[in-house]
């Protein structure tokens, strides 16, 4: 949703943005250029790897990579003597290189550990989570963060099969979930979807960084700055409308969240089910 994203920020020149969540670095390098000469472009993300990447790939443009969780831009923008900004941008969803990596079980088809971290230096990955949870508790988080209607099934047949071997990989557990997921006919969504989301929000305490950072970031912003959030589940989506409607230091901009045009969803099917609001800082 880049055009998107570059109508609603206004990168200009001499302004200040930030991503919060770097991923492949397209929307850094793309509003990078928009704020040159004097703008700049400060980009952050959990996933040391794309830090790495994107400190590679930016060459010139003023972007200045920080390995660090959005939640935390307060304390990031002070270290780096910076008092307000004039957007932030949060693109909650998947970056392409972390479905590409096989060895971290973001992809469905991936025979590489089932880790679903984004940083793999803390917490503990998914396989651990799979057998360290009971068949009850391991059922209420599917439900809770997958909102998966079949999550009782799904969990009685984790714990049975992980009797017998354990679940490693992604490939596994996929298998497994479309076994116990009845799937209609002309549905898109492969039936382990929800599964997976569960697991990989709560491996990195994901809603939990989002709550926080819907609290703490509007006072990052200058007066009439924006902050703009892609989400792709209603979880995150229904976070972000009352975090918007209800914070009286932001004016909504986006009364329904715009969605990705046509050609987009063409070019790329994971982009059906996003949705961007936007909110802007009211004066002070």
């Amino acid at each position: 949703m880049l055009p998107e994203v570059v109508h609603w920020l206004q990168p200009a020149a001499e302004k200040i943005l930030v991503d919060g969540t770097l991923g492949g670095g397209g929307h850094t390098v793309a509003l990078a250029s928009l704020v040159e000469p004097n703008g700049r472009v400060i980009a952050l993300d959990l996933d040391p790897e794309a830090v790495v990447r994107t400190r590679a790939a930016v060459g010139s443009l003023p972007v200045e990579v920080v390995a660090g969780n959005f939640k935390n831009l307060p304390e990031i923008l002070h270290a780096l003597a910076v008092d307000r900004v004039d957007g932030i941008l949060l693109d909650l969803g998947l970056s392409s290189d972390q479905l590409a990596d096989q060895q971290r079980g973001f992809s469905f088809q991936s025979q590489g550990v089932l880790d679903l971290r984004f940083d793999r230096s803390r917490g503990e990955p998914a396989w651990k989570l799979l057998e360290r949870l009971r068949e009850r508790p391991l059922a209420d988080l599917i439900y809770r963060y997958g909102e998966e209607r079949f999550s009782r099934r799904i969990a009685r047949r984790i714990v049975a099969e992980r009797q017998q071997a354990s679940l490693r990989t992604a490939d596994q557990l996929a298998k497994l979930v479309r076994s116990c997921v009845p799937r209609s006919r002309g549905q898109k969504i492969d039936p382990a979807t929800r599964t997976f989301q569960a697991l990989r929000i709560a491996v990195n305490d994901e809603l939990a960084s989002l709550e926080q950072a819907l609290v703490r970031l509007p006072d990052c912003l200058n007066p009439g700055g924006r902050l703009a959030i892609i989400s792709f589940h209603s979880l995150e989506d229904r976070l972000v409308k009352h975090a918007f409607r209800d914070d009286d230091r932001l004016q909504v901009l986006t009364r329904r969240p715009v969605r990705p045009s046509e050609d987009e969803v063409a070019k790329n099917a994971r982009s059906r089910s996003a949705k961007l609001r936007v909110a802007e800082r009211r004066t002070l």
